[in-house]
C-alpha cells in the first residue's frame, strides 16, 4: 500500500487533454491518487508539481528537489516527451539524466515510479522521427526495470494506446480515455486494482477508431501555433505553476 503519492512531469503528468468544465485538467496521475486511496480504503496524499511545456532538464532542475522533499511513499518519473519534439536531441544523454534522477529518488528511499509517455507519433507530422527517438531512449532506460525500488511502465509500446481514440484533437496529449488507460497500466504495474466504474477494459474491447488525417484546419489550430511558440521561444508553460504542489488527501470514495 502506498498513503502518499507525488508526481513530476510535463503536460502529460499534468494532465492536459483531460480538461475538466471548470477548466481545470485531471490526468493519469489524478486517476493513479484515487486508485490508491481506494486499495488503502482510506485518504492517500497525493501532489502533482508537472507543468505542460517542460523539458527534462527544467523538470529535473525545478521539481525533483521539492518532490523529495514532500518524502511521498510513491514518486512518479516522467519527461523527454519535449526534448523529443526539438530539432535535435541525444538520446544517450537524455537517458542519463533520467538514471541519475532515479538514482536521487532512489536515495531518499522512495519508490521510483518511471514511466514513457504514450507514442502519438501515428498521427503527427513527422510522426516517423518522434517514433524512431522514443524507441531509442526507451530502449536505453528499460534495464531499470529489474532495479529493486523501481517500478517501470511502458505506455510508449503500449499499441492499443495508439488508436485515435485515445487522443484529444490536438493529436498530441491525450483525452480523458486515454488517460484513464494509462492509470490503469500504472496501477496494474503496481499491482493495485483498477476500479470497474472506470470503462478501461470496456474501451479497450470496443472497435478502434478510424484512420488520423490532418486537413489544413489542424495544422492552423494546433500545429502552427506550435511552431510559433518555438520559434519566439515561448512554451504552453510559461507562468504556470504546479497545480498541486502539496500532499492534499484524496478520498477513497472519490475513485468512483
Amino acid at each position: 500500500m502506498y498513503h502518499s503519492y507525488a508526481a513530476i512531469g510535463d503536460s502529460f503528468t499534468e494532465g492536459v487533454g483531460d480538461e475538466l468544465p471548470n477548466g481545470s485538467v485531471r490526468g493519469w496521475a489524478d486517476f493513479v491518487a484515487l486508485g490508491l486511496a481506494a486499495a488503502a480504503r482510506e485518504p492517500v496524499g497525493y501532489a502533482n508539481l508537472a507543468i505542460r511545456g517542460r523539458k527534462l532538464g527544467p523538470i529535473i532542475d525545478e521539481q525533483l528537489d521539492r518532490a523529495i522533499a514532500l518524502r511521498p511513499d510513491l514518486l512518479s518519473f516522467n519527461g523527454g516527451g519535449n526534448d523529443m519534439l526539438r530539432p535535435r536531441m541525444d538520446e544517450q544523454v537524455t537517458a542519463s539524466r533520467f538514471r541519475d534522477a532515479i538514482e536521487r529518488i532512489r536515495a531518499a528511499g522512495i519508490h521510483v515510479l518511471m514511466l514513457s509517455g504514450a507514442n502519438p507519433t501515428e498521427h503527427l507530422p513527422m510522426g516517423k522521427l518522434f517514433d524512431a527517438r522514443g524507441a531509442r531512449l526507451t530502449a536505453a532506460l528499460v534495464d531499470l526495470a529489474e532495479v529493486p525500488g523501481v517500478t517501470f511502465v511502458d505506455n510508449f509500446n503500449d499499441r492499443g494506446l495508439r488508436d485515435i481514440r485515445y487522443w484529444s484533437p490536438d493529436k498530441l496529449h491525450l483525452n480523458a480515455l486515454g488517460h484513464a488507460r494509462v492509470a490503469s497500466n500504472v496501477l496494474t504495474g503496481l499491482g493495485v486494482p483498477v476500479p470497474a466504474e472506470w470503462g478501461v477494459d470496456e474501451v479497450a474491447a470496443a472497435p478502434t477508431g478510424p484512420r488520423s488525417r490532418n486537413t489544413a484546419a489542424y495544422y492552423r489550430e494546433f500545429v502552427l501555433p506550435w511552431i510559433g511558440r518555438r520559434l519566439t521561444g515561448r512554451s504552453s508553460g510559461d507562468g504556470r505553476s504546479a497545480k498541486r504542489p502539496t500532499l492534499d488527501p484524496v478520498a477513497p470514495d472519490a475513485a468512483a
